[in-house]
């Protein structure tokens, strides 16, 4: 721990002083992170724990970690016997159960307050163990499985719990301090360290998934692009992983409660076998609607991820324009061939620059670079890409903890694409993407258009310790016009509606992301002056999405998934609980056949048609178009750049010499 502290107050780029304050918030947060819930302390222990509120440290920094361990052991202690109780009154508590009782269960835990009696605890878990039977139950569990089911939940945990060395309360403890200076910062124990990759990606030979652990849940954070579950199209960022079975009838293995890692390794396996996974999907509340997803394992392939193009034809008026799109998932770079001398080595840049030049003979009028979901990658990648479409200049700076500032960019004289230029962009698209976007729209070289991005400004290190290694947050990325892309992202020129939740995705939605800041800004072209247009193209922007079934029927699914994020309690009656679902599927419903009126299609009698037809699309998903949304925000992105060049061709028309 000393050795961690020194490094923390010394390289992070925070610059922040372990002292009283510090002392009071790593407390806080390391309670918090045994207990989050309120369901194993009571409020007397938490008085108990005030004795070391501004001592931490004092001792830390000596190595003394008497403090850590005290709390660990009671909460150990606590959960050991909260479990062990469960389990032997279990059969007989579940058949005691009565769902006809009006009472709830509250989601929202940050609302909870520490329970003063055992009783109140008592009552907790009573209505925790109650809403589990009764979301089994609704999720079509034979009631004979029920208890077999939770009793093998239990007794999971409670080997784990008594599993716990010393290595893992430091672990805990370290990071209830290093995530305070940032959720990037974090503490890898040498077990960690091991299976480092493997714990934060499933790329290899498995469904290309980010997992992390949020309260007793395996939760996706986002999806490797074109890995087999991207491909899949069902599993969803912040979808909850309850069950993994395997193969197309092996039985579903419940995983509540476990850990990450073994997570992970059920759903690994060999390349071309098929896993299937039971999800919660992000956007219920209640964790009885799920649904299984089917995924064949596959490695994710550097050629998969190289960037494609294809030509979208937008009809304007009594022509037809044609947009190229250039679809990059990754900023990538084959470093293996380039150091072996390749002259074909593959990289965003060299893949891209061959696609401009292919579109460009095809005659299109203009460009689309999508950058959805593209969580970034090579950070030289994003500088050269951006050289493709400007002069010489710099594209981003790159401030230290030591506060230095250096820039990176494009050391050629003149551009390889110089026709108009949008770039659309989502809450998924990170890093290296908000470089490259970032420098765009401060050149004002193109067009940003889309949802706000995911805000990761930030660029950490691993230093190796004695025991263990410290990824931490050394540098910050700022844009050429000053402003950082930390926290706030780049945000679009033309704003589009997105089904992601800010609140649950991004940097912003991350305890003690570091804030938003500005550095001076660096003399740079500005290609356009695009403040005379932008208004004129949000404005035609709205008045098409009016009109537009799929950005209505958007629109709606977003009221729908508000108003569910808004539920902060759950009926434990069965009849209420069975009448929530209901409306919720039925305004689902409502929304789908209203798009599909508007469109002229056949209409749907329930849900399930509609999961059917998703499943039928999906078994030959690698050979399919995205979906319906991904398809109409591309759309759009090009509609706004025939709108812009229409605008441009119109002023260049007024004030020619003719048109006086």
């Amino acid at each position: 721990m000393v050795e961690l502290i020194e490094q923390l107050e010394e390289r992070h780029y925070a610059k922040l002083q372990y002292d009283d304050d510090f002392s009071s918030q790593h407390l806080d947060a390391y309670i918090d992170t045994l207990d989050g819930g309120k369901m194993y302390f009571l409020a007397s222990d938490l008085e108990e724990f005030e004795q070391f509120r501004t001592v931490m440290d004092d001792q830390l920094p000596k190595g003394n970690l008497d403090a850590g361990f005290f709390i660990f052991n009671r909460f150990q202690e606590r959960l050991e016997a909260r479990l062990e109780d469960v389990l032997a009154k279990l059969p007989e508590t579940v058949g005691a159960m009565d769902f006809d009782v009006d009472e709830s269960y509250q989601l929202d835990v940050e609302e909870r307050e520490w329970a003063t009696t055992t009783e109140e605890l008592d009552n907790r878990w009573r209505k925790q163990l109650k809403n589990q039977v009764l979301s089994l139950k609704l999720a079509d569990k034979p009631e004979e499985d029920l208890v077999t089911t939770l009793e093998k939940r239990y007794r999971n945990q409670l080997k784990r719990v008594q599993q716990y060395n010393n290595q893992d309360v430091f672990q805990v403890y370290a990071n209830a301090l290093t995530e305070l200076y940032d959720p990037h910062t974090n503490y890898l124990s040498p077990r960690r360290s091991e299976n480092f990759n493997i714990n934060m990606s499933l790329s290899l030979e498995g469904i290309g998934a980010v997992l992390q652990l949020e309260d007793e849940y395996t939760k996706v954070t986002r999806l490797v692009p074109k890995g087999p579950a991207d491909k899949q199209g069902e599993l969803q960022p912040s979808d909850r992983i309850v069950g993994v079975g395997q193969g197309q009838k092996g039985d579903i293995e419940d995983v509540i409660g476990w850990r990450l890692d073994e997570v992970v390794e059920l759903i690994r396996g060999p390349k071309d076998s098929t896993v299937r996974l039971e999800v919660i999907p992000a956007k219920s509340k209640a964790t009885d609607q799920r649904k299984i997803i089917t995924i064949v394992r596959n490695k994710v392939k550097l050629e998969e991820q190289s960037a494609q193009k294809e030509i979208l034809e937008i009809p304007s008026g009594d022509q037809v324009l044609k947009v190229g799109v250039i679809d990059i998932p990754a900023f990538y770079i084959d470093f293996e061939a380039m150091r072996r001398g390749d002259k074909d080595y593959k990289s965003t840049t060299r893949d891209v620059r061959k696609l401009l030049e292919e579109l460009q003979e095809e005659g299109v009028d203009g460009i689309v670079v999508d950058l959805r979901n593209n969580g970034g990658g090579s950070l030289q990648e994003a500088n050269e890409l951006t050289g493709l479409f400007i002069e010489y200049g710099p594209t981003v700076q790159i401030r230290h903890s030591s506060r230095r500032v250096w820039r990176d960019g494009k050391r050629l004289k003149s551009p390889y694409y110089e026709g108009p230029l949008v770039v659309l962009v989502n809450r998924l698209s990170a890093s290296a993407s908000e470089i490259f976007a970032g420098a765009i729209q401060d050149y004002q070289r193109g067009i940003i258009v889309g949802d706000r991005s995911f805000g990761k400004g930030t660029v950490q290190t691993l230093i190796p310790l004695t025991e263990g290694q410290l990824k931490i947050t050394e540098s910050k990325f700022y844009r050429i016009s000053g402003d950082s892309t930390q926290h706030r992202g780049v945000v679009p020129d033309v704003v589009f509606p997105t089904i992601y939740d800010p609140e649950e995705i991004g940097e912003s939605a991350l305890d003690h992301a570091l804030n938003w800041d500005q550095i001076n800004p660096v003399r740079h072209h500005r290609y356009n002056d695009l403040s005379t247009v932008l208004p004129r193209l949000t404005e035609l922007f709205q008045v098409r999405s009016e009109k537009n079934p799929d950005f209505v029927y958007l629109e709606d699914q977003i009221a729908l998934a508000q108003a569910t994020r808004d539920i902060d309690e759950l009926p434990l009656n069965e009849k209420a609980r069975v009448a929530l679902r209901e409306s919720q599927e039925a305004k689902a419903l409502a929304i789908e056949n209203k798009r599909r009126k508007a469109k002229g299609e056949e209409l749907l009698s329930s849900l399930d048609e509609e999961e059917s037809e998703e499943q039928a699309e999906s078994d030959d998903a690698a050979e399919e178009e995205e979906g319906s949304e991904e398809d109409v925000l591309l759309s759009e992105a090009g509609n706004v750049l025939v709108d812009a060049l229409l605008i441009k061709q119109q002023r260049y028309a007024a004030h020619s010499p003719e048109a006086e």
